[in-house]
């Protein structure tokens, strides 16, 4: 006779430690959170193509929903419905937290659905959101006009703003919230921004954080990984909160999906993941499933593409027609040089080119391109440039553009991994003709 209280069938416990020696991220993702006998012995996990989950028996289905619902802590402890959770989401979410040394992870839809949820989770009406700038055009959209429909506002300072001047802005943030009565609900970062490459000092935003709310309630800091992580940077070592990422760049990593991550902190995450279930933002199984296969490859694409980067930069840093390069190998800034010796271990593959003239200079090389490809995105195995002026960035007010840095002659590059002696051949042709 079956016990009610049956659990789910499970799997062997993951292997994270071989005779006291902490196995690294790049060999558990080709195993980790996953144990063939649960699939026929299949190798690799299958694509679970599935609406529903059929429950053991009541009890069983009882006690998913308590998880679900939020009456008891943590992810539920069976499958439900694919808008909560499935397999292939499941083995994801494991092998993303295991990069940033997270205590647990959640898939999305889109890098913008992660952002949506995680802002949806943690602020309500009248709060006050402190975020860096510049941010995704999106995300500055989301914040500024969207969330503000809602009573929700916003300070803001600068990427490389330092500890006095991040300082204040906590201080006006502080203020405002108490006038609306609400509170700073969460202190939201992008590092390096987008487009300009800026980094953020995580380590003073924290020190800042604690020293404004030195009780229990703080709000959480997050902040976007995208265009160094998760290889080149963990911020939870620096002391953010939660960790979000556009997955559709180098996680995935071929140009050939779309989908977003959070991963952090577990109490932050199990307040996100009710909102999840709720408005269904989850990652499809199928996305989930290419996910799984690029991040087995991850550190190896990563690292070319970043050595690609090293020697690209070097030829165009030279050039008479490029006038500045915002790119982490090559900072000149003392300040930024502190922060990326303190949190990245590489410059990363994806960076800004400010060509001699304007948009009209711009466009002539962009056009002139033959292996890169002028398109949006980043992080994929072929290189990508685009205009972020006209482009990503078009929605942002020309005023605020401009306080930002982000000029008519800047083009963001996202360099991949052909042969980087052929890329610094199509950006010399390029070149000549503007």
């Amino acid at each position: 006779m079956t016990d009610a209280t049956t659990p789910r069938r499970k799997g062997k416990s993951p292997i994270k430690k071989i005779g006291g020696r902490t196995l690294k991220p790049s060999t558990l993702m080709m195993g980790h959170g996953f144990d063939p006998v649960l699939s026929e012995g299949a190798l690799k996990p299958p694509i679970f193509l599935t609406s529903t989950f059929a429950f053991e028996n009541a009890a069983a289905g009882k006690r998913f929903f308590e998880h679900i619902t939020g009456k008891r802590k943590g992810p539920a402890d069976g499958l439900v419905y694919s808008r909560f959770n499935g397999p292939n989401q499941e083995i994801l979410e494991d092998r993303l937290a295991v990069w940033d040394g997270a205590d647990d992870a959640l898939v999305f839809s889109s890098g913008m659905s992660a952002i949506a949820t995680l802002l949806l989770a943690l602020v309500n009406q009248n709060d006050v959101i402190v975020h860096s700038g510049p941010l995704y055009a999106a995300t500055e959209t989301l914040i500024a006009r969207i969330l503000s429909r809602f009573g929700v506002s916003f300070v803001d300072f600068p990427a490389g703003a330092s500890r006095k001047e991040i300082d204040k802005v906590l201080a006006s943030a502080q203020k405002m919230a108490k006038k609306k009565g609400g509170k700073v609900a969460l202190v939201y970062l992008e590092s390096p921004a987008n487009p300009t490459n800026a980094l953020v000092d995580v380590e003073a935003v924290r020190a800042a954080r604690d020293a404004a709310f030195p009780g229990d309630q703080k709000p959480a800091i997050a902040i976007d990984n995208t265009f160094l992580g998760p290889l080149w940077q963990q911020p939870i070592k620096q002391g953010a909160d939660l960790v979000v990422y556009s997955l559709t760049k180098y996680a995935g990593g071929h140009s050939d999906l779309v989908a977003g991550g959070v991963c952090g902190n577990q109490s932050l995450i199990d307040a996100i993941r009710p909102m999840r279930n709720t408005i269904g933002t989850i990652c499809d199984p199928n996305t989930a499933w290419m996910l799984l296969r690029s991040l087995e490859t991850l550190e190896l694409r990563m690292t070319r593409a970043g050595e690609n980067a090293a020697k690209v930069c070097a030829f165009l840093k030279t050039h008479p027609k490029v006038v500045g390069l915002g790119y982490l190998g090559m900072i000149d800034d003392p300040a930024q040089q502190d922060i990326y010796y303190r949190h990245c271990s590489g410059a990363g593959s994806t960076f800004s080119v400010f060509i001699k003239g304007g948009e009209k200079e711009s466009f002539r090389f962009l056009d002139a391109l033959k292996i890169a490809k002028l398109a949006v995105s980043l992080g994929g195995t072929e290189t990508l440039a685009s205009h972020p002026a006209a482009m990503t960035h078009l929605s942002v007010p020309e005023e605020r553009k401009k306080a930002l840095g982000i000029t008519n002659n800047l083009v963001r590059i996202s360099i991949g991994i052909e042969d980087p002696d052929d890329l610094i051949a199509d950006f010399k042709q390029a070149l000549d003709q503007v």
